[in-house]
């Protein structure tokens, strides 16, 4: 996968709280680490809960459960982030 791929990162609601809605920050260290790595990320909306789906080229290269991503940080120390930015060097 080139240096400078486009990488949709889908994202669903979560609870947090008791209230459920759309957050950003389980998504920093997983932003952190594709865009030290070259990548374009941007940010999508979905409508399943607790689901991360990457996206390169129109495929899913890789899904977990958002609550598995750690929260905040810049993702060198999680291991769904290193797991995430291999699925997205390794598509084609």
């Amino acid at each position: 996968m080139p240096k400078n791929a486009r990488v949709t990162l889908c994202h669903g609601p979560y609870g947090s709280n008791g209230v459920v809605e759309h957050r950003h920050f389980r998504l920093q260290g997983l932003l952190a680490a594709l865009t030290a790595r070259g990548h374009q990320c941007v940010l999508e909306d979905s409508r399943e809960w607790n689901m991360v789906e990457l996206v390169v080229s129109g495929e899913v290269v890789f899904s977990c459960n958002i609550k598995q991503l750690v929260f905040g940080g810049d993702g060198k120390l999680d291991p769904v982030c290193k797991e995430a930015v291999v699925a997205v060097e390794n598509a084609y």
